[in-house]
């Protein structure tokens, strides 16, 4: 079995990570953290689910069919780019694996290649 542990250090050592969370989506519960700031993981992953749930629901009013898939989420904000990429195939069942770049550190195609890997390896455990 694959260690979760083991993909959200992998995660933390992208160049210019500041965050990382793996979340329950249905409850939003936290899975595992790394963190590398004063982030509150619990308050964080609650509203990680919020906002993936909405922008689902959104894209899927304007979707043929009235279904979509999400590869992944980028918001970029003062703070640094956030990205959200949503596993299906969690061995736990479906989870969102939350990231939080440093802009002026971060190489934002990179770490969404490298975030795209590592939720692969735990889709696939």
């Amino acid at each position: 079995m694959l260690d979760i542990e083991a993909c959200l250090a992998d995660v933390v050592a992208i160049p210019g990570a500041l965050d990382a969370l793996l979340v329950e989506d249905s409850g939003g519960a936290v899975v595992a953290s790394g963190s590398l700031t004063a982030l509150d993981p619990q308050v964080s992953a609650d509203a990680f689910a919020l906002s993936l749930r909405a922008t689902l629901d959104a894209l899927a009013l304007s979707a043929p069919g009235g279904t979509v898939r999400i590869e992944d989420v980028i918001v970029t904000s003062d703070q640094g780019h956030h990205l959200l990429r949503p596993l299906d195939g969690a061995p736990a069942g479906p989870m969102l694996l939350y990231l939080r770049l440093d802009r002026d550190r971060a190489n934002l195609a990179l770490a969404r290649h490298r975030l795209r890997v590592i939720a692969g390896r735990l889709a696939t455990s």
